[in-house]
């Protein structure tokens, strides 16, 4: 399953490009995710995905295969495990940023395109639920990013401080239906009316053979 996003931060090429290569940093910013360990390129962690009342943890390893500083692409792989063998997901992510068009301010255009390959439970959402929900969650992503990376912060992004600490507690599960919100009632209701009324057909059927 291919997925393409486009989001804009505030903040100049160069400080973008550091924050996406460095996990610590981008991390927080992805809803559901814990960040465990962090060497070079690779790095592992686990993500929380909630569905409906099942809560699915999967931990898994990144790696940057590709970092091209001239033209500030990357290309990184990421692959995790349900820990009770629910379902599986792999993933290959092309990152390229561009100078935005707008003049008037610094800012960064993101290109995100994604190669998804998901297994198990989450699989059941469907092509269609799955980009909704993805589209969100880069939503939120950018959003975060955006607020770390504002102008007030940027010199903090470029200073050698000290790396922040990993996170010692997981965050909460991101709730797939609940991200998804309003297109999941559009897709589940009609269908939930089809079964009922076939349901109050077939009862009449029997009564009318009685």
């Amino acid at each position: 399953m291919k997925l393409e996003h486009r989001f804009t931060v505030p903040a100049p090429v160069p400080d973008v490009w550091a924050a996406l290569l460095d996990p610590e940093k981008v991390a927080p910013c992805m809803p559901g995710a814990t960040l465990t360990g962090v060497e070079d390129r690779t790095f592992t962690g686990t993500v929380k995905v909630k569905l409906g009342p099942v809560t699915l943890l999967y931990k898994g390893t990144g790696e940057f295969t590709s970092v091209d500083e001239r033209v500030h692409a990357a290309v990184l792989k990421a692959s995790g495990k349900d820990t009770r063998g629910n379902g599986t997901a792999s993933a290959t992510v092309s990152v390229a940023l561009t100078a935005a068009r707008d003049a008037t301010a610094p800012g960064t255009e993101v290109s995100v395109v994604t190669d998804l390959n998901v297994t198990g439970r989450p699989a059941q959402l469907g092509r269609g639920l799955i980009s909704e929900v993805s589209g969100r969650i880069i939503d939120e992503f950018a959003e975060c990013l955006a607020t770390r990376l504002a102008p007030a912060e940027a010199e903090e992004v470029t200073s050698p401080e000290p790396r922040p600490r990993l996170h010692a507690v997981p965050d909460e599960p991101i709730d797939l239906l609940d991200t998804a919100g309003a297109p999941v009632l559009k897709r589940v209701l009609p269908v939930a009316a089809g079964l009922l009324l076939l349901v109050l057909l077939v009862r009449r059927l029997r009564g009318r053979q009685r």
